[in-house]
């Protein structure tokens, strides 16, 4: 049987804090309501499964796993971007200033066409890039 080393692909996923953050203090047993509109920017993002095919099948990732994040990890990154109940954006993209992160990805899409659950992590790395050019 194959058994792959998901060292370097956990340590990577729990690098982006992948919980919602908030700057106020809230109670927390109310939730924190967000619009139809908002909810709706969620979709393709929140069902990934962390199962790396995505990261496995980009060449940024074979090369460099130690240090690039990978479309999996990009992914929920921006997962928490795009979240209207998120009030870290600028300490999310700050992390994401550096040559391994969203710049490593060159946009070849293996990623995207070998997702089992049709999702586009490419889209999510160019909504991340889009980001930091606006900030």
């Amino acid at each position: 049987d194959l058994v792959p080393d998901m060292t370097y692909f956990y340590k990577q996923y729990a690098s982006i804090k992948p919980w919602l953050q908030r700057k106020d203090t809230l109670d927390p047993s109310k939730e924190i309501l967000q619009s139809p509109e908002d909810r709706k920017k969620l979709d393709g993002l929140y069902e990934c499964i962390l199962c790396a095919c995505c990261s496995t099948a980009c060449p940024s990732y074979w090369w460099n796993q130690d240090v690039y994040l990978g479309p999996s990890v990009l992914l929920q990154a921006y997962r928490w971007m795009a979240d209207s109940r998120d009030q870290h954006l600028s300490e999310r993209l700050a992390q994401m200033e550096n040559p391994f992160s969203a710049y490593r990805c060159h946009t070849i899409m293996n990623c995207t066409r070998t997702c089992p659950k049709h999702l586009n992590p490419g889209n999510a790395i160019a909504q991340i890039k889009l980001l930091l050019a606006k900030n």
